[in-house]
Parts: C-alpha cells; structure tokens; sequence
C-alpha cells in the first residue's frame, strides 16, 4: 500500500462525524473538564455537544491525533454574561442541597434542572450577610483562555 492510499484511508473529522475521544478543557485556575483518566467521550460534531469554537478545531483532524489548541479569552464559551448573574436565597440552597453547606468566592455549585433530568453549573461570586448567594450561570470557562487538549481516538 502507497503512503498515499494510507493517507486516504485515515478518517477525518467532519460536521456530523461521530467520535470517541479524549479531551481536556481548561482555563487558568486549572481543568474543568477530563476525560483522558477515564473513559473516553463520545460525540457527534454539529450536534452541539461542544462548542462551536471548539468543533470547529476538530474539523479535518484524522483519527489518532493528539494536539493541544489553545483559544483566546471569550473565544471558546462567549464573554461573561452579566444577565446570568443571579442570587439564590439561603433557604432555596439548603433545599437543593446541604442547608449547612458554607460557600466561597470560585466556588462552582451544581444545580439541578427544573425539569429534574440534567444538572448546572453556577459559580459563586459573592456571599451576603443574610446567606443568600450571587451565582454566575455563564459556562465557568466564559470569558477566559481555554486550553484545549484532544485525543481523536475514531471517527465514524
């Protein structure tokens, strides 16, 4: 076989591929998302299940490739979103979790939906002197640079 034939052999990435992969997302206080100490993710690009800015790294890659892609502040996840900025009320955290829970600046707490089938994120910004506590809700890597680090492991 010519290295040519084995180039076109290789699968790359494309808008509706479905992969298994490694992936590592991360901005500067460290990583929010893991995967390469577990099992891998599956996807399908164009599904929405990344980012846009992020599929559209992938795109053209060929399975097997590792690489690391770093992406500018705001870039991946949008910029902070000062509407998604909201107080919870004291008594509503101790519903929806440990009421003698003690939150933190950069704290990053999890919700669940209304609907009671998926989970959120907010991240702690500030605490009041009545309990209650002021949550971002933006993606926790809005607004900074991500690192992004991939594993294509197979492309379908």
């Amino acid at each position: 076989m010519t290295a040519s034939a084995t180039a076109a052999a290789t699968p790359l990435v494309q808008d509706g591929s479905f992969l298994t992969l490694h992936y590592r997302l991360a901005g500067p206080a460290g990583d929010v998302i893991n995967t390469f100490n577990d099992k891998p993710a599956t996807l399908s690009v164009g599904a929405g299940e990344l980012s846009p800015a992020l599929e559209a790294r992938l795109i053209g890659l060929p399975e097997g490739a590792r690489t690391t892609i770093e992406l500018a502040a705001g870039e991946a996840f949008g910029e902070r979103n000062p509407d998604m900025q909201q107080w919870v009320a004291k008594k509503l955290l101790g519903e929806l979790g440990d009421p003698h829970e003690e939150y933190r600046l950069g704290d990053v707490v999890e919700f669940p939906t209304p609907d009671g089938q998926g989970r959120y994120a907010g991240v702690v910004l500030e605490v009041g002197a009545d309990g209650a506590v002021l949550f971002d809700f933006s993606h926790p890597l809005a607004g900074v640079p991500v690192t992004f680090e991939v594993f294509i492991i197979g492309v379908l």
